[in-house]
């Protein structure tokens, strides 16, 4: 059942461009959170068979001739596809539109020298476990943004899991770094271990699927246990037990937290550049 108050702060009307991957699982998300889908536009030039199915059977208007303003414009998009499509967007934004983007590297100020006229955007980075509803994703918001319009970007992108407030975009960079990039470290972190358990003599199948569920199990865990995680980490390691000694390797001064700060870093430096 939708949370009441969550569909009371959804934006009455929205328009989304782009129903990719990424795009299409937040509009079944915004659906299952109350959404109403008669006031709902999709534009995209070559929707998936989902997306139409999806559209036709909960009565969303898709890729209309005329496309009707709306008080939220969703932007998802790939990124190098913005200036081709500005002057259409334009068209779709006026003065009170609230536009939330989850174009990686395109800034606030991208934004609005691209859709002139627009003041309320919001700027998003989800991750990719957002297409599963179990996202991480960081938002800024620019100064004209009104609060009615903030909880309604919220109540939008909460529909893919965890919503972090920045207060200076700047530290989306950094942000990218950590949750944008990070699910790619875990998906190593299994492949590692996995790697690891052939080397130690298990077969490959049985290693591989050792991995995922240890590394899905703990993440579980993580996620609905409050201790926080080097709690969690203390609580799993006995005294001179088997996993002590594997983490007196991985704790190392050379080993898995300097190697994931030097990892963070070198991402943060070139989302920066990307954006830059």
């Amino acid at each position: 059942m939708a949370d009441p108050d969550r569909v009371s702060a959804l934006p009455a009307s929205l328009t989304l461009v782009g129903a990719g991957k990424m795009g299409g699982a937040m509009l079944s998300g915004w659906l299952a959170g109350g959404l109403d889908p008669t006031r709902t536009s999709v534009v995209d030039p070559a929707p998936a068979p989902g997306i139409i199915d999806l559209c036709a059977g909960r009565g969303i208007a898709l890729n209309p001739a005329r496309v009707p303003a709306a008080d939220a414009l969703i932007l998802a998009i790939k990124p190098q596809g913005l200036d081709a499509a500005a002057t259409a967007l334009a068209s779709l934004a006026g003065p009170d539109t609230l536009v939330v983007s989850i174009l990686a590297g395109k800034t606030i100020a991208d934004l609005k020298a691209r859709l002139p006229g627009v003041r309320a955007v919001v700027r998003a980075m989800p991750n990719l476990p957002a297409s599963i509803g179990r996202g991480a994703t960081g938002a800024v918001a620019s100064p004209e943004t009104s609060p009615a319009q903030r909880a309604g970007a919220d109540a939008l992108l909460r529909a893919a899991g965890l919503v972090e407030w920045l207060d200076d975009e700047a530290l989306i960079d950094a942000l990218t770094a950590v949750s944008g990039s990070g699910p790619a470290y875990v998906f190593l972190l299994a492949e590692a271990l996995a790697e690891a358990g052939v080397a130690a003599g298990l077969p490959a199948e049985m290693a591989a699927r050792l991995a995922r569920a240890t590394v899905a199990g703990a993440g579980a865990l993580l996620d609905q246990d409050p201790r926080d995680a080097g709690q969690l980490r203390r609580d799993v390691t006995s005294p001179s037990g088997t996993t002590e000694a594997a983490l007196t390797v991985l704790m190392r001064p050379d080993g898995l937290p300097a190697l994931m700060r030097e990892a963070v870093a070198a991402a943060h430096r070139r989302a920066g550049e990307l954006s830059g």
